[in-house]
């Protein structure tokens, strides 16, 4: 039976960490963007709040949404062990590189600051947890390191910044039709 409460237990806080894939939805009006998440790129601050680092990729839409108020939702699910899912309903804020924290954000990930695109400040105000009994057990295997290689070669050759301005402006949804 699901239960729902206003914040992160210890148990959950663990079953986090020990996850390497999960989702994020989020929706500003009209269509919902879901997008799976995967890397060492969330960090668990307190019990109501995450940081999560993201890499330049080729969309940006949580990014949209949060700028434009939107709602998050994140999702975890065991797909090995104890079934469970962890769904956190948030307030987002976005950390862009120009923020006096994004250094020390960078460094709670151990990363090189100039390929990460942002960060999001998640403020947790539900937490909802389920059985998940129907989700497969599936093994991991490894990280696809084609993101980030892809992010360290744009660095290295000086492109990254022009293209993270070209997918980093948010779009005014009263223009969409």
């Amino acid at each position: 039976m699901g239960k729902q409460y206003k914040k992160l237990t210890q148990e959950d806080m663990a079953f986090i960490k020990e996850q390497k894939l999960f989702y994020i939805a989020s929706c500003s009006g009209g269509e919902v963007n879901l997008s799976p998440k995967g890397y060492d790129s969330i960090r668990v601050l307190n019990a109501n709040s995450l940081l999560f680092m993201q890499y330049p990729g080729s969309g940006n839409r949580t990014y949209r949404d949060v700028a434009n108020g939107g709602e998050v939702t994140l999702v975890f699910n065991a797909f090995n062990g104890d079934a469970k899912i962890l769904r956190l309903f948030c307030k987002a804020e976005i950390v862009e590189q120009s923020d006096a924290n994004f250094t020390e954000y960078a460094k709670k990930f151990g990363e090189n600051e100039k390929i990460v695109r942002n960060f999001f400040l998640f403020s947790i105000y539900a937490v909802e947890s389920s059985c998940g009994m129907s989700v497969p057990l599936m093994e991991y295997k490894k990280d696809r390191k084609q993101l980030r290689n892809w992010a360290v070669s744009m660095s290295k050759n000086n492109q990254l910044e022009a293209y993270n301005v070209k997918t980093f402006t948010p779009v005014d949804l009263s223009t969409i039709s």
